[in-house]
Parts: structure tokens; sequence; C-alpha cells
């Protein structure tokens, strides 16, 4: 491939991959509705889509493998197939094959013998439906024929069109294989009077894209002739493997007429253009209508009626059948409702967004460093400048961030496939439920939780959910429930994951335990330390081994991958009724608003989200008092002092402050000696050095330059709350704050 075609290469490779995606989805869901024919046509589309394209960049083994599941699919949406349950897997088989051969183009490989053979396979079964499924000739299903062979008046469900219509959609090797479409329409002119003809040029690519020796140009037309069936159809025998052909035929089927419909490109076409694209109407005719209809709207002016709509005036005339109107009406709202439900979206290059979240963190950092020095030198006009400036610094640093947020409904729709694949291996019957899907997030977390999330999937398919005569035998719905759900939080995204299986076993788990050593025997343990037993390495309750679980592998794999993303990781069952793995997640790694404070001479930042509020310390809850806790308006509030925690030497002053926090419902208090204010931070990973650094997430750098360090606050509330195993409720003894 040559460097002129790199970037659109490029740009082919996403596309497809965006293509297949959207094609496995609809066929899992069409295996629920084979009835539905917009999810047909959304498979067709995409499969068109991706030989048309691969065409442009001459891969024929693309489109020689596409071009046979196209054709499949068109019968099915012709109704002439029945979609029958073994297709859906079938065509899923195809989409896989599909993105084995894209992958390897995308790596610079050739197929090798494995690839081939393996799409020799699939057109092979593709060819056999193929084979069963031919149907009758259009003539045949569309009119009745005399003796010799001719149309003869129409019938029920038929279009009142004495003309032939022919669309030609020829495969970009058309001209390679020595066809020459110009010879087909001069010998239809031998069999008859091409009464209109339109070229299609939607396929066209841009002149510097042009290959003269590849086919671009479709077209339609409508002929008169008294030629039989065999005749026409005959005049494209030897490009219809290479083509895509419609032929309706004098007096044709409606039905046909709407497959016509779906096939004219989507560029807003009127009501009377599409009739005349189609042969029903011709360009005189349409003319000579809307002159009708512009004289009865001026009419209609006098007297204060609805001027008539051009399919009544066309109907009225008897230029067009009735139900030839409706199904054009009917094709125009629905490509309306498409086009109205699709974003405009702009492709751009991941590493470039990234870029523009780092000049908008050094931004925010020069920001902070001129409002410092406008407060230094106490210059009133230069401190407003200032202010405005970080006003529209963080106007900026939102609209960069919500470049990055990506909703999460497409990682959860890749479930999909991942529970039907695995149910049927496991022999059960499980739906999925999706809920939360619009809930956005950081690209860079959606990627980074695709692994962690397969596994918790993984698992709750194999261990979680029963067989069918299990659950069955408890009483239980035979299919079984699996649950994906998202929501937003106190500034983070909780990630559920739930199944209605039989639930975490504690006896099993703290048996387990002791056997390895991690519990000791009579040690008395609380349900959620028994559940955080599963994510030890190595850790595993199951009886035997799998081909999915059961090795002890994955969920301490979950779990740090987990805390490498400054989430955590929670676990909740009942047995015989299910279990929920919740993860929480921060929105974005890069930049967050944060509350600084000091402690020494050194200072931290708490991420603002977290914060609750900020009290006095009393004095009698000073170090040489022992408390460890306080109470906050009738509630226990365990708190830790920062000196204490990173060893700051020094004495403390004489009036400390309280910081409250919160993470997943648990609260605690951070005794520190300043309170700073809000401040925007740009999160700095600390390196390999100092990752074993406990209850810190990373550092940011100061308007003046210095380092702060980000304190990890579901790391502190855990460690406060586990060490002060107080009741929630104090006695009347303590004075509340």
């Amino acid at each position: 491939m040559t460097n002129h075609f790199e970037d659109p290469l490029q740009t082919f490779i996403a596309e497809c991959r965006e293509l297949l995606q959207q094609m496995e989805e609809a066929l899992l869901e069409v295996e629920g509705n084979a009835a539905d024919p917009e999810t047909i046509n959304a498979i067709f589309r995409a499969a068109h889509t991706i030989k048309g394209s691969a065409g442009l960049f001459s891969l024929d083994h693309i489109v020689a493998f596409t071009h046979v599941a196209e054709s499949v699919l068109d019968r099915i949406r012709a109704g002439q197939l029945c979609f029958e349950p073994a297709f859906g897997a079938l065509f899923l088989e195809v989409c896989d094959q599909l993105g084995a051969l894209i992958d390897g183009l995308a790596a610079g490989e050739v197929p090798d013998d494995a690839i081939t053979a393996r799409s020799a396979a699939l057109t092979a079964r593709l060819q056999a439906v193929l084979d069963r499924g031919e149907p009758a000739t259009p003539q045949a299903e569309a009119v009745g024929t005399t003796d010799a062979g001719l149309p003869s008046a129409p019938v029920a469900d038929t279009v009142a069109s004495g003309m032939w219509h022919v669309s030609m959609r020829p495969g970009a090797d058309l001209l390679r294989n020595g066809m020459d479409p110009l010879s087909i329409l001069h010998y239809l002119g031998t069999l008859g009077e091409i009464v209109r003809l339109e070229t299609v040029i939607d396929g066209v690519p841009p002149l510097s894209a042009l290959d003269p020796e590849t086919c671009y140009l479709g077209f339609d037309l409508s002929f008169a002739s008294d030629a039989d069936a065999a005749t026409v159809n005959g005049a494209f025998d030897f490009v219809r493997e290479d083509s895509l052909v419609r032929i309706i035929p004098p007096y044709g089927p409606l039905d046909d007429y709407r497959a016509l419909f779906r096939d004219l490109p989507d560029d807003n076409l009127l009501l009377g253009e599409m009739l005349v694209r189609c042969g029903s109407l011709t360009p005189d005719e349409l003319a000579l209508a809307l002159r009708t209809q512009e004289a009865r709207a001026e009419a209609c002016q006098t007297t204060g009626e609805l001027p008539p709509l051009i399919g009544e005036v066309l109907v009225e005339q008897q230029l067009v059948d009735a139900p030839l109107v409706d199904a054009a009406l009917d094709h125009q709202q629905e490509a309306r409702k498409t086009r109205a439900g699709e974003p405009t979206l702009i492709r751009v290059d991941a590493a470039k967004l990234d870029q523009l979240i780092n000049l908008v963190g050094e931004l925010i950092i020069a920001g902070a460093g001129a409002q410092l020095v406008a407060r230094r030198v106490k210059v009133p006009e230069l401190v407003e400048a200032t202010g405005v400036l970080s006003r529209l610094v963080e106007d900026v640093r939102d609209s960069a961030l919500n470049l990055r947020m990506v909703q999460i409904g497409a990682t959860f729709n890749r479930f999909r496939r991942v529970v039907r694949d695995v149910a049927a291996e496991l022999g059960k019957d499980i739906q999925l439920d999706i809920r939360g899907g619009d809930t956005e997030l950081d690209k860079t977390v959606v990627e980074k939780i695709g692994d962690p999330l397969t596994h918790i999937v993984r698992n709750a398919l194999d261990h979680g959910i029963e067989p069918a005569e299990v659950r069955a035998a408890r009483g239980k719905p035979r299919q079984g429930r699996l649950s994906l759900n998202a929501y937003h939080e106190s500034g983070s995204i909780v990630i559920e994951v739930s199944d209605d299986g039989g639930g975490l076993h504690k006896a099993r788990i703290l048996q387990k335990a002791i056997e390895r050593g991690l519990v000791s025997e009579g040690q008395v343990l609380s349900d959620k330390e028994i559940f955080g037993l599963v994510f030890e390495p190595g850790f595993s309750t199951a009886a035997q081994v799998s081909n999915l679980s059961g090795r002890g592998v994955g969920m301490d794999v979950v779990k740090r991958n987990i805390l490498a993303l400054r989430g955590t990781v929670d676990l909740d069952s009942e047995e015989g009724q299910g279990t929920t793995v919740r993860l929480r997640l921060p929105l974005t790694l890069a930049i967050i608003d944060g509350f600084l404070i000091g402690a020494g001479s050194a200072s931290y930042v708490v991420p603002l989200e977290q914060v609750l509020e900020c009290i006095e310390l009393p004095d009698k809850d000073k170090p040489e008092q022992g408390a460890s806790y306080l109470n906050l308006r009738g509630e226990v509030l365990p708190f830790v002092r920062l000196r204490d925690l990173f060893d700051i030497p020094g004495e403390a002053p004489r009036r400390e402050n309280v910081v409250v926090v919160q993470y997943a419902g648990e609260r605690a208090g951070l005794v520190v000696d300043q309170l700073f204010g809000e401040f925007q931070t740009v999160i700095k990973p600390l390196g390999k050095v100092f990752s074993h650094i406990r209850c810190i997430g990373g550092s940011t750098i100061l308007g003046s330059g210095e380092v702060a360090l980000i304190l990890d606050v579901p790391g502190l509330v855990r460690q406060v709350t586990e060490r002060q195993p107080v009741s929630r409720h104090l006695s009347s003894t303590l004075s509340p704050v």
C-alpha cells in the first residue's frame, strides 16, 4: 500500500471496526426479534458499507467474503428467506471473521492459510443458505404471465406501472473483470425503449482518490418492453455476482418497490423525486402534478382550506397508486427519524486530546501562579483580571474534559456477546439487563475497566448463576439474570455487576482462608471482611477448574487494576439470592477540583467532591486527651491527624481543624493545621519509586512551584474506619460538636 493511502486506510479500518460493533449488536438484538425489518436493514447496511469501502482499496479477499454474506442478508430483508435462529450464530461467526480480516489488515499481515480456510468454510455455509433459498423469478412472483411469457394484468398488492424498472449498483471490480455497464444499457435498448435513466453517484470518492479501474457509478432506469422476464433478467447474468441488481417487472409487487426505496441514497429526496427515481412517474407527469398542486393552493387561499399534498394530487390524477405513495412516505419518515437520531461526529486522534488536556493542565498551573502574584502585589485591577482568567480557564478545563467523556453503554453492550457465548458454552439460559448506559466517564477509565469487568462477568456466569435445573429446584425462574448498572455518586462513577445466582458461601470462604493461613482459627470477621478475602491472590473456592474460571486468577487482578485507577471494589452477597460487585471510579484521571490543606510545612490536596464540611477541633479531642473520634451532631466521626499519619515533626498549632470527608457512604475526619481553600488540581503520577506509599494518590504543582501531595481519600477512609470499631451512635456522655 502506498503512502498516499495510509491515512484513508486507517480511517477505513476504524470505520469497519465501528460497523462490525454495530453489526454484532444488531445481530444479538435480532435473535430475540427476527421480525424487525429495521434491524435486518442495519445489518445489511453494515455489510454493504464494508464491502463497498473495501473495494475502494482493492481488498478483494474482504470484498469476496462480504459479498456472499450481503447476498444472504439481501434475501432476508426482501422476504425471500426467513431469519432462522441458526442464522444469528452464523452471522456472528461472519462478524468475527471480518474482524480478524480487519485486524490482519491493520497489522499489515497477509491472510494466512488458517484465515483463508476459515473464510472459505464460512463462504460455503453462506452459499448453501443461498442455494436452498433460491427464490422464484421476480416475474413469477409479481405478475401473472401469458403463454408467451409476457406480463398480464396487475393483481393484488402490485403497482400499476406498465414499465420495467432496473436498479443496478455495480461492484468495484466490475471493470477489472471485463464487464462494461454501458454494454448492458445498449442491449436493453434493443429490447425496448429506455424512457428514463439516472446515474447514481453517491459512491464516487474525492477526485484525489479516484481509481480509473474501479467502477463507482450506478444507475436507475425505466424502460418499456414486451420482452419476457427471462430475457430481461438474462441481460444481467454476467454481473450478478459482482453487483447488486434489482429488476421490477411491469405491475410489480409493492414489496419490491419498498425494497427499492431503501436502496435510494439518503439525500433528503422529496416524494415526487423518489417516485421518479423508481420509475413509477415520469418527470413530465411530476411537473404537471406540481402545477396542479400550485393552482389549487392559490384557490385554497381564498377559501381558507388546506392546500392538497403532492401525493394526494398524484393519486387523484391516477398517475401513481395510493399504496405506492404510502410506501414512499413511510420510507421518507423513517429516513428522517434516522437522520435526527444520528449525532454529528468528528473523528479526532486520542493523542491530540491527551495533548490538549496536558496543555490545559499547564495553563491551570500558570494561572494559579499569576493569581498568587496578583494577591501578593495587591493591585486591584490585576487581582480582578486574574480572577476572570481563572474562571475562563475553568470553563476551558471543563470543555476539554468533556471531549474525553464517553458513555459507558458501548462498553456494556460488548458484554451481550460475552453473555450469549458463555451461557451457550455452559448450557445456561441467562438474560443480560443493562441500565445507566448513558452515564459518562473519562475514555481513559473506560479503556482500563474492560478486563476487570470481563473477569467479574465471567465469574458471575460460571460460579454465580446456577443451571436451570438447580434454579427450578430452588423455586427460582429457570432463566438467570445478570445486570450491569452505572450511575454517578459523589463525584465518582459506580458500576455494579449483579446476578440472581446462589451467592457466596461465607463458611466455605472462611474455611478456605483458614486453610491458606489468611485467617487464624477463632478469628471473628465481619461479612464485608469475609467477602473481601476473595480478592486475595490465588484465592478460589471452586470445586473444579473450568475453561472460564476457578484457578484463583482474576479477582485479585480486578482489585489491583481498580486500585491503580484510584478506585475501590466492594462485594455484597446473600447466600441463595445473588451477588453484587460494586466498582467506584473517579470520573477523570487528569484534572480535578481540590481542597488545599496544610500540616506542618507540607501541603496536601483533597478532591473537593469528597469534602463534606470543615470544623474546628474541640479542645477535649486534642492529642493529649488521647481521643481518636468525636461526636458530630450525634454521629461517630473517627479521625486521624495528618501529623501522626505522615510523621510530621514539630508542635501542632493551638487551633486545629477537621476536614470531614466521605467515600462510599463512610465518613472520616482529617485533622490539619491550616485550610487554604479550593484549588484546581492537575494530577501528576508519583512514579513506581513511590507507589508503595499508602494514602497518597498522586501529586500536583502549586502556583508557587511547590509540590503538594494528593490524598487518597478511599484509602484514608478505609484505614480510619477499620481501626475504629465504635458504634455509629454515641452515648450521651459525649458532647456534640
